[in-house]
């Protein structure tokens, strides 16, 4: 996020007051290269041992704008234990909403005057096979032209209740956001208007971008030449 991006009646990147994470989180323990177990590592890179690690919560102040759009969104009508954590890293700040609390704070955001994110730029999906209980994340990013602010919120959902609830009817530009987070990583929006695919065809089974995906493919042939497809291949697991 640059200067540029900053309320001119606030301050600057630079003179925002640091509000780093104390704590980091580690979600997962990578091993091996490319998830390889065992004797089947040829790799040269079996006791590689790499944790995934997420920054953590910040406390306030946060610094900055920062605090006032923190106050105003935990004091609008219901959203009063809304806000999981918020973390502030690289000078950018993150809400993590829950995610039974996600379309009220929507609407609040969009509509207080303090506030106006009006311009929903969209959301991705991610997918943490080793963050037990919230394996996927939605993550949306907000801009507000009024004072000239950007946000991030964060929903977590268990990969067992993949659903968050659809906003849509806040911001009508996440229609096809949605469907492409519900096409490539299976979290279902609730109260979407039409959750279909996107990218892939009506009947394709699974979701491409979750980690747990098969590898797959097909088989090719050249100049007499046979590769079979990667699912095929050596096992490394």
């Amino acid at each position: 996020m640059s200067d540029e991006t900053q309320d001119a009646s606030h301050e600057t990147r630079a003179e925002l007051q640091k509000s780093d994470a104390t704590e980091l989180e580690v979600i997962e323990v990578r091993e091996g290269a490319f998830g390889v177990h065992g004797t089947g590592d040829t790799s040269g890179f079996g006791g590689l041992r790499r944790p995934v690690v997420m920054p953590g919560a910040s406390q306030p102040p946060y610094g900055g704008w920062f605090d006032e759009v923190a106050e105003r969104l935990a004091s609008g009508e219901g959203l009063h234990d809304a806000i999981e954590k918020v973390v502030v890293h690289r000078g950018e700040i993150t809400f993590f909403i829950r995610r039974e609390s996600l379309l009220q704070a929507a609407w609040h955001l969009r509509d207080d005057a303090g506030l106006r994110f009006e311009l929903f730029s969209g959301v991705s999906g991610v997918h943490y096979p080793g963050d037990t209980g919230r394996e996927l994340h939605a993550v949306y990013h907000l801009l507000s032209m009024t004072h000239n602010r950007r946000i991030r919120l964060e929903v977590t959902a268990p990969e067992e209740d993949p659903t968050v609830p659809s906003v849509v009817a806040v911001y009508p530009t996440a229609d096809w956001h949605e469907r492409e987070v519900w096409d490539m990583f299976g979290i279902v929006f609730d109260g979407h208007p039409h959750l279909t695919r996107i990218l892939m065809p009506d009947d394709w089974p699974g979701h491409p971008q979750r980690k747990d995906y098969p590898l797959g493919g097909i088989d090719v042939e050249f100049k007499g030449g046979f590769i079979p497809a990667p699912d095929n291949r050596r096992s490394y697991s």
